[in-house]
C-alpha cells in the first residue's frame, strides 16, 4: 500500500481536520463525533439534513455541507457506519425548530446507527425523521445491506432536499420529495480494480488483469458477477441496462445522466462513458435534460464508475436547478 496515511485509525479525523482548517469561513470541524457542518450553525428557519454514511466515499458526504445541500455530516470509518452517539450528537448539535431530517444510505449498520439515533432524539423531545436511499440496482440483498445499497444517486436525493429546505418546506414536504426522488432513481456501478482502505492495507478483493467486478457496492462488496474487460461501449451497456429496464425508463421520459467515478478513474474516461450513455439514451427516445460527470460518491481508490438516471417532472428538475453551494472551496 502507497497512501499518505500516518497511523490507519487517524485517517479520517486528520483528513477532516484538514478539511475543516482549509474552509474556515464555511465549515466547523467538531472532533468529538466525527462532525463536519456548517459555520453559521442551524437556522430556525429551516429543517436541518445531516447525512452519515463511511468515509471513504469524499466527495460525499462532508464536502457536501452548505447553503442548499446538507447541514452536516458525520461518518465513521472508512466504510463503517458512525457510532449511534456520533449521529445522536449530531442531530442534537444542529436541531432547529422546524427538526432535523437524517439521510441514510441503505446498509444494515447505517440504518442501525441513525435508527437508535431517532430513537434517542424524539425521546429528548426533537423532531426527526429518516429517510433511506436505495437506488443500487444491482443486487436486491447483500452481505452489507437489508435490500438495495444506497449509492451515488444520494447526491439527487441531498440536492432536492437541500433546496426545499432552503425555500423553508417543512418536515413531512421533505419526506414526500425525498421519497419520490428515491423511487425515480436508479444506479449501477463497475469496478476495474479493488480499492484498498488504509486500516486494511492491502486491496479488498482480487481481480485478474482482464476482469471486471460488474454491480460492485462502494465498499467493494461484490455485484452481480465477474466478467473479462470490454470495449467501452460493451461496458456501458452492462451498466445502462439494467438501470433503463428497472424503473423502467421509457421513451419520452425526460432524465438527469450522472456517470459518477469510483476514485480512480480519469475524468476523461468518464466523460467518454458519459458520451455513449447519452447516446444510447437518445436512440431510446430518452432525453437528457441534466448532466452531471464526476466524482460523486466514491471507494477510496477504486478505479470504475457507474451510471445513475434519475426521471424527472417539472418539480425535481426545478430542485436540481436551485442554487446551492457547498463549504469546500474549488476556485
Amino acid at each position: 500500500m502507497k497512501k499518505f496515511v500516518n497511523d490507519p485509525q487517524q485517517f479520517v479525523p486528520e483528513m477532516l481536520k484538514g478539511l475543516a482548517l482549509a474552509n474556515p469561513d464555511t465549515l466547523t470541524y467538531v472532533p468529538e463525533y466525527n462532525l463536519i457542518m456548517r459555520k453559521s450553525g442551524p437556522s430556525d428557519d429551516k429543517v436541518s439534513i445531516v447525512q452519515g454514511s463511511g468515509s471513504g466515499h469524499e466527495p460525499a458526504h462532508v464536502m457536501v455541507v452548505g447553503p442548499g445541500m446538507l447541514d452536516a455530516a458525520c461518518p465513521g470509518d472508512v466504510f463503517a457506519a458512525p457510532p449511534m452517539d456520533y449521529v445522536y450528537e449530531t442531530t442534537k448539535l444542529v436541531n432547529s425548530a422546524k427538526g432535523v431530517l437524517l439521510l441514510v444510505n441503505n446498509y444494515t449498520g447505517d440504518r442501525m446507527a441513525f435508527d437508535m439515533a431517532q430513537e434517542l432524539s424524539l425521546a429528548d423531545g426533537i423532531t426527526v425523521k429518516t429517510l433511506f436511499i436505495d437506488d443500487d440496482v444491482a443486487v436486491k440483498d447483500s452481505t452489507w445491506t437489508v435490500g438495495r445499497r444506497g449509492v451515488a444517486g444520494n447526491f439527487f436525493v441531498i440536492k432536492a432536499v437541500g433546496a426545499a429546505a432552503e425555500a423553508g418546506a417543512d418536515l413531512d414536504e421533505l419526506m414526500r420529495i425525498g421519497e419520490k426522488v428515491v423511487s425515480v432513481t436508479r444506479s449501477m456501478g463497475l469496478a476495474l480494480t479493488a480499492c484498498t482502505p488504509p486500516a486494511k492495507g492491502a486491496p479488498l478483493f482480487e481481480l485478474g488483469p482482464d476482469e471486471i467486478e460488474i454491480g460492485v457496492g462502494i465498499h467493494g462488496e461484490p455485484g452481480r458477477r465477474r466478467a473479462k474487460i470490454a470495449p467501452a461501449n460493451e461496458l456501458v451497456d452492462i451498466l445502462l441496462d439494467p438501470v433503463i429496464t428497472d424503473l423502467p425508463f421509457v421513451a419520452g421520459d425526460r432524465v438527469a445522466l450522472m456517470v459518477n467515478g469510483l476514485g480512480g478513474t480519469p475524468i476523461s474516461e468518464l466523460y467518454l462513458v458519459y458520451g455513449i450513455a447519452h447516446d444510447k439514451l437518445e436512440a431510446l427516445g430518452i432525453s437528457v435534460a441534466r448532466s452531471y460527470v464526476g466524482e460523486y460518491c466514491t471507494s477510496l481508490d477504486m478505479a470504475g464508475a457507474s451510471i445513475t438516471l434519475v426521471k424527472l417532472d417539472d418539480e425535481i428538475e426545478g430542485l436540481l436547478a436551485a442554487p446551492a453551494e457547498v463549504g469546500v472551496r474549488i476556485f
